[in-house]
């Protein structure tokens, strides 16, 4: 139905914004960078977890198997910290992994700062849905979803998920000539 919204998932991976010590700036940076950038219909779905492994993948299987987010962005967790497990666990709940996505994010976070080196970005595909692992702050965010945005409705589209339209004074999403 295409007046139907989309459901994106917007998890906020972080011990001490779960906590209520401090305010999670990812996750509302992300639904900020989707009203600028979405042109179809889409519906929020917003989560603020701790960096525990088993919240995790319960968070983004129940994402993707119950709620039907064809979309699921995750925000924290990249680092080489030990509490960082936002990437393992999302290539352990996927069935293919996406490694592209990382490599471009990777390649553009360069440009800017050294330490993007540190960064474990990465995406997969779970049954409908691409889950796509970005680093927490808000500049960063943006400069990866900004790098990779053009190519995700499209795969959308290869995985039957919603025709996601995108605002093309932002972001011109690629799709193939017919």
């Amino acid at each position: 139905m295409p007046n139907t919204p989309a459901k994106i998932g917007i998890v906020t991976v972080s011990d001490r914004a779960s906590r209520g010590d401090y305010e999670d700036r990812g996750g509302p940076a992300i639904r900020q960078y989707l009203d600028e950038v979405m042109a179809s219909p889409w519906e929020a779905v917003a989560k603020v977890i701790p960096d525990d492994r088993d919240t995790i993948a319960q968070t983004l299987i129940g994402l993707a198997d119950d709620v039907g987010c064809c979309l699921i962005i995750t925000t924290g967790g990249t680092g080489p910290a030990k509490r960082d497990l936002t990437p393992d666990v999302t290539i352990q709940v996927c069935d293919k992994e996406m490694p592209g996505f990382g490599e471009l994010m990777r390649k553009v976070s360069l440009e800017k700062v050294p330490t993007a080196i540190l960064s474990r970005q990465t995406a997969g595909l779970r049954g409908n849905s691409l889950i796509v692992n970005l680093p927490g702050q808000p500049k960063a965010i943006a400069e990866c979803l900004d790098a990779v945005f053009p190519a995700i409705p499209y795969c959308i589209d290869l995985m039957e998920g919603p025709y996601l339209e995108t605002n093309p004074d932002r972001i011109v999403a690629f799709r193939p000539k017919k």
